[in-house]
């Protein structure tokens, strides 16, 4: 969980407008959202358990 010291700006009346983010906490939000839009995009791949990616890594050669 990101820890943030986040700022906002806020209009007349008191009310939050925006929030003003530290760069690392920007691009760690960033980074988990592309990491969320991959995940959803692979949402209907078909899935091999971890024992037979082992034996088609062996196989190919790789290990």
């Amino acid at each position: 969980m990101l820890k943030t010291a986040e700022r906002f700006i806020v209009n007349e009346k008191g009310e939050k407008q925006s929030i003003i983010l530290d760069f690392r906490t920007y691009e760690e939000m960033v980074e988990d959202l592309e990491d969320l839009y991959s995940i959803a995009e692979r949402k209907n791949e078909s899935t091999i358990s971890f024992d037979e990616l082992k034996r088609k890594v062996k196989k190919s050669g790789i290990l």
